[in-house]
């Protein structure tokens, strides 16, 4: 199953000037239009073994976003790498935990994750206030992007040999960030995890990096192995603040 995207396109309204326009005028004009998408994918979902006994309460959620090589429809293949990986070896953790698949030849699209994400939220007890997000190589770009569009929606970030917008980090300064390299990466320079730091670090950012010294591309075994790294997402909560 994919994820598949359907648009609605209502009226576009385009104001007139009062005269017909010249060639080489330049005039003001506005335009509306209204679009509808509708999402539908896969994900695995991981609940914790004490999520049915006590109906009351609410539970940490982890995002996880997998790379390039697990697109397409066989769901078993997000469980390659990972935290979905992990679970299928009987890891037990404290949290939900959800890991949709990206469709074959296609990018991560932080709409279709914004759709999934208010899906989990509307269907299972998530405690809003820690929602985690990670994810690895083409995952770790859309961990980037994602928290960049909405930071308002996490409590924390990991993203894993991956890059983003230097730019925009300025957007991520009230979300703590622990990011994960390879020094000799040959796939995704290790620059593009540590101009994010920087530039994060530039605008007073909580952030932290782990640049493994002898690692390629393969900086997600170590990390996700790392039970340092789940005791540092259930430390953090949602900031008010965090959009600012």
């Amino acid at each position: 199953m994919n994820w598949i995207a359907a648009m609605c396109v209502g009226t576009v309204v385009l104001a007139s000037a009062s005269y017909a326009q010249q060639p080489g005028e330049q005039t003001h004009r506005t335009f509306r239009k209204r679009v509808v998408k509708t999402y539908t994918g896969q994900y695995l979902l991981y609940l914790p073994p004490e999520y049915g006994k006590d109906r009351s309460r609410r539970w940490p959620l982890m995002v996880f976003l997998h790379g390039a090589g697990e697109r397409g429809s066989d769901l078993e293949k997000v469980k390659t790498h990972g935290p979905p990986k992990l679970v299928a070896q009987g890891k037990v953790f404290p949290f939900i935990l959800v890991s949709p698949q990206c469709p074959e030849g296609q990018w991560w699209d932080t709409d279709m994750l914004d759709a999934l994400l208010d899906t989990v939220l509307s269907k299972y007890r998530v405690d809003p206030d820690r929602v985690y997000l990670t994810g690895l190589s083409m995952g770790g770009f859309a961990t980037w992007a994602w928290a960049a569009a909405h930071p308002e929606r996490f409590a924390a970030i990991a993203p894993i040999c991956g890059g983003g917008d230097p730019f925009l980090a300025w957007r991520l300064k009230s979300l703590p960030v622990w990011a994960f390299h390879g020094a000799k990466d040959p796939v995704v320079p290790v620059k593009m995890t540590t101009d994010m730091v920087d530039a994060l670090k530039a605008a007073g950012g909580d952030v932290r990096v782990t640049i493994y010294p002898d690692a390629g591309h393969d900086a997600w075994t170590d990390t996700y192995n790392n039970q340092e790294l789940y005791d540092w997402f259930l430390q953090h909560q949602r900031h008010a603040d965090s959009a600012k």
